[in-house]
């Protein structure tokens, strides 16, 4: 594998950064600091791990509700995801998107999605502005594996392949649309990949598990992309630690089944190849503490943060800035 010994650590850095902040998002939401619900990553960290240290500055981003990983690891700030999942006046949305509505785009994470599907065909949109402009970029859509089903996964994947645009459709398979599973509602066993060549386009499948294979496949993907070869459709295969959301305990998912996937958690295994490969366990154990006090700092800024006025609710509305609808 061509990943460079710096590589390798930022994916690492960039999965524990992802996991401790869920679980604090986890724990915060159980003492009722956290607003709405919240739609957790954990356990699917080196998907976003591996596609976010892949891409370039400049790319975009389109996630679903299940997205506090992906903007957090293209470079959103930590306090501002933490104000918006708590409601505070430094959210980085203003406190007005919540969990499933995360957005920077000064860091190209162009928003999560709590519609299924209904952001395929604008991640196409984006990717057909950076051809017709040249600008070079790669637009990265991750969905799940329910998202398969609905017609924009088909409609934006069609029109991606006929104009050989610089996208990459990412699946993530955690093998359950929220409560049911997706071999229950779906002809084929893979329900992205085994339906690329309909549009002309290779079968791809990935361990989503393994932040190395993720980075490599992505690495693939976005050069493609950006010589003009038009997209890519990944399926990575992965698994949700918690049920759907925090209104889901997850019991329709059989123990034997969650046993094994969770003995496939990425990051002990991430790490495990690590300190196997050369790396001192020090270097790692320095990376987990940084993450966590990261973690932890955002968490008290953010609660020394007040709530937004109630004269906020009207702005940010129209592309002025105002309330009022012009003709």
């Amino acid at each position: 594998m061509g990943i460079t010994p710096e590589i390798r650590l930022d994916l690492f850095r960039g999965m524990v950064r992802a996991r401790h902040f869920e679980q604090k998002v986890y724990d915060l939401f159980m003492e009722g600091y956290v607003k709405g619900t919240t739609h957790l990553g954990l356990g699917q960290e080196a998907v976003a791990a591996g596609f976010a240290t892949a891409m370039r500055e400049g790319d975009h981003t389109y996630c679903t509700y299940r997205g506090h990983n992906h903007t957090l690891l293209r470079g959103a700030p930590m306090p501002g995801l933490m104000g918006e999942m708590m409601g505070r006046a430094n959210g980085i949305c203003g406190a007005k998107g919540g969990s499933m509505h995360l957005t920077d785009v000064s860091k190209g994470a162009m928003g999560s999605y709590a519609i299924v599907g209904a952001h395929l065909p604008i991640a196409a949109g984006s990717a057909w502005a950076a051809q017709v402009t040249g600008s070079g970029q790669v637009t990265a859509c991750f969905f799940g594996d329910g998202t398969t089903n609905i017609g924009a996964f088909h409609e934006a994947l069609n029109l991606a392949a006929v104009w050989k645009l610089p996208v990459v459709f990412v699946c993530e398979n955690n093998l359950y649309m929220e409560y049911t599973s997706i071999y229950d509602v779906t002809a084929v066993k893979h329900p992205a990949a085994d339906r690329a060549s309909a549009y002309g386009l290779d079968r791809i499948i990935v361990d989503g598990n393994d932040a190395d294979a993720v980075y490599e496949v992505a690495t693939t993907a976005f050069d493609r992309a950006r010589a003009g070869e038009g997209p890519s459709l990944i399926e990575a295969l992965t698994y949700r630690h918690k049920g759907h959301s925090r209104a889901d305990p997850g019991k329709y998912r059989p123990d034997k089944e969650v046993k094994q996937w969770m003995a496939r958690d990425p990051i002990p295994l991430y790490r495990a190849r690590l300190e196997g490969d050369g790396v001192p366990a020090s270097t790692l154990d320095e990376i987990d503490a940084a993450a966590v006090a990261e973690v932890e700092e955002a968490v008290a800024a953010t609660l020394l943060e007040p709530v937004p006025s109630a004269d906020t609710m009207m702005t940010e509305l129209w592309a002025d800035g105002g309330s009022q609808w012009r003709n």
